[in-house]
């Protein structure tokens, strides 16, 4: 069906080569592998995979040149299927104890999933992960761009959250949180670290931290001897709860996604 199989469709413009490109052109021209991962095929670098096995066609060729790039007005196909650009979704969520952060989950317990079912019709994922026993913040989206700068160690972005623990808290144990904790996968260290209690309840401590490493809250408590008893994520590269109490969700608005993108 128009389908030639093996053959390096052209990137050339059909243009004239001394008329210079508008800039309209340069913003709808984008790479294959991220129009692939747009239309929520996967990411793009699996989709560099699916393009040099042959799979994808572009206006009825078959292309498996890296780096060739598409506009919105070209026929593109995975599988013989055409595809189309998925509409960005981005949702915060309250999330509530008990609820697992993953798509699905084998052993059929709840998942954050079933918490924003009909909130969109575009495939959504969890930004990062939270306990199960964890409350609090939790971001899904289909931009994968954006999901990469928000879990990617490289851009370091803050987290703050409000721990309830067994029994109050040293000052010295506090100081140590902010200095740095040695733990078995290395040195972590809370950016900061306070009391958030009445005057004298020192079991409710307010922590703040750049590291995505797993349970790194809880261990770096258990580490110094404290059991955490609440663990609530109030704070998300930014965002925080506003009016969205526990088990709802709400979309971001156009000026919050524009600051996430920029967030630090």
């Amino acid at each position: 069906m128009g389908n030639k199989k093996g053959k390096n469709y052209s990137n050339k413009s059909k243009t004239s080569s001394n008329k210079p490109e508008t800039s309209k052109e340069v913003v709808e021209n984008i790479r294959l592998n991220k129009y692939i991962a747009n239309a929520g095929v996967c990411s793009r670098r699996e989709a560099d995979k699916l393009i040099a096995k042959g799979d994808v066609t572009v206006n009825g060729d078959t292309v498996t040149e890296m780096g060739h790039k598409v506009s919105d007005s070209d026929d593109v196909r995975y599988l013989g299927k055409r595809l189309k650009k998925e509409r960005f979704k981005y949702i915060l969520l309250n999330k509530p104890k008990n609820y697992i952060t993953t798509v699905s989950d084998t052993h059929d317990r709840q998942t954050v999933m079933e918490l924003i079912e009909g909130a969109c019709s575009e495939r959504v994922y969890p930004v990062g992960r939270l306990d199960r026993n964890t409350t609090g913040l939790l971001l899904f989206t289909n931009d994968g761009e954006l999901t990469k700068r928000l879990t990617h160690p490289s851009y370091e972005i803050k987290k703050i959250y409000e721990t309830v623990l067994d029994k109050p808290l040293e000052e010295a144990d506090l100081e140590k949180l902010t200095d740095g904790v040695e733990l078995e996968d290395g040195i972590s260290v809370f950016d900061s670290a306070e009391y958030n209690g009445a005057p004298g309840q020192k079991t409710i401590v307010l922590v703040a931290i750049h590291s995505g490493k797993n349970r790194i809250v809880r261990r770096m408590f258990e580490h110094l001897g404290y059991d955490v008893v609440k663990l609530d994520r109030i704070e998300f590269a930014g965002l925080k709860k506003g009016k969205v109490t526990r088990g709802k969700w709400r979309i971001l608005d156009k000026k919050e996604v524009g600051f996430l993108k920029t967030a630090k």
